[in-house]
C-alpha cells in the first residue's frame, strides 16, 4: 500500500491543500502544521504557477502572492526537507505540467522523493499523455494522481482502472472555488470507479462547509478543500494558522 493509500486506512481522510509561499514559506510551514494537528489526513502543497488554469480566483491570487513574494520551486523543495522533520501525513504536490518541464521532469521527480514527498497531481495533464511523467514517477517511487471530471463520462473506468495512490474527483465544472451546493450527480461517476479501481477517492472543488465535506465523504473516502483555506490565508495573512487550525478541526469533525 502505498503511503497516499494509507491516509485513507481510518476512516473519511480530509484533505488540505496550501499553497507554499502565501504569504511566505514560514506561514506555509505554520499552516501545514496546524492543519495536521487539527485532523488533516493528507496535505496538497500547490507550487505556484502564473497561469493556473485550473484555479478560481482565490488560488490565483494566492499563486500571484507567493509568486511576487519570491517563491521559486528550489525554494519549496527546501522548505519540504525541513517540514518533513515534523509533519508525517502523507504529501503531494500540485502544479503544472510546465512546472515540471521547465526543472527537468527527472530533477523534479527524484527532487520529490529526496524531500519526502508521496505524490504528484497534475491538473492540466491529459490522461492519454501521462506516459510523459509516469514512468519516471514510479520509478522514483511518486505516486501520478489521476483526476477524473464529470465530464471524463466514458473514459471514467479507463483512468480509474490506471490510478495510483487515490483517486482526484472534481465534483463540478469549472474552476476551483467555494461554491454555495455542489448539485453534479456524483454517484454514478463514483459507481464506476469502484468497479475498476481498489484505491480511495476524495471529491474536491466547492467544499467549504461542513455540512458540503460531510455529504462529499458519505459518497467517497474523502474530501479535498482548498479554496476555503487560501481565503483564511489572504484575510489574515501570517496570522492565519491559528485560524486554519480551527477550521480544519471543524472540518474534520464534521466527516467523523
Amino acid at each position: 500500500m502505498s503511503k497516499i493509500a494509507a491516509a485513507f486506512d481510518h476512516g473519511k481522510a480530509f484533505i488540505a491543500f496550501i499553497t507554499c509561499g502565501d504569504p511566505n514559506l514560514e506561514t506555509t510551514a505554520e499552516a501545514v502544521k496546524a492543519a495536521v494537528s487539527n485532523g488533516a489526513d493528507l496535505i496538497e502543497l500547490g507550487i505556484p504557477f502564473s497561469d493556473p488554469t485550473a484555479e478560481g480566483p482565490v488560488i490565483q491570487e494566492a499563486n500571484l502572492r507567493a509568486l511576487t513574494g519570491g517563491v521559486t520551486t528550489d525554494k519549496i523543495f527546501a522548505f519540504v526537507r525541513e517540514l518533513r522533520k515534523e509533519v508525517s501525513v502523507p504529501l503531494v504536490f500540485m502544479t503544472y505540467a510546465n512546472v515540471v518541464f521547465s526543472y527537468g521532469a527527472e530533477k523534479f521527480i527524484s527532487t520529490c522523493r529526496e524531500t519526502g514527498m508521496d505524490g504528484l497531481i497534475l491538473p492540466d495533464l491529459p490522461f492519454e499523455e501521462k506516459e510523459e511523467f509516469l514512468p519516471l514517477c514510479r520509478q522514483y517511487g511518486v505516486d501520478l494522481i489521476s483526476l477524473i471530471a464529470p465530464t471524463s463520462e466514458n473514459r471514467v473506468a479507463m483512468i480509474a482502472r490506471e490510478a495510483e495512490g487515490f483517486i482526484y474527483l472534481v465534483s463540478s465544472l469549472g474552476v476551483t472555488g467555494t461554491r454555495s451546493e455542489i448539485t453534479t450527480d456524483l454517484q454514478p461517476i463514483i459507481r464506476t470507479i469502484r468497479e475498476n479501481a481498489r484505491i480511495p477517492v476524495a471529491i474536491g472543488f466547492g467544499i467549504s462547509r461542513p455540512e458540503q465535506a460531510k455529504a462529499m465523504a458519505g459518497l467517497s473516502d474523502g474530501a479535498i478543500v482548498g479554496s476555503a483555506i487560501e481565503k483564511i490565508l489572504a484575510q489574515y495573512g501570517k496570522d492565519a494558522p491559528e485560524h486554519i487550525g480551527r477550521y480544519v478541526r471543524e472540518m474534520k469533525n464534521a466527516l467523523e
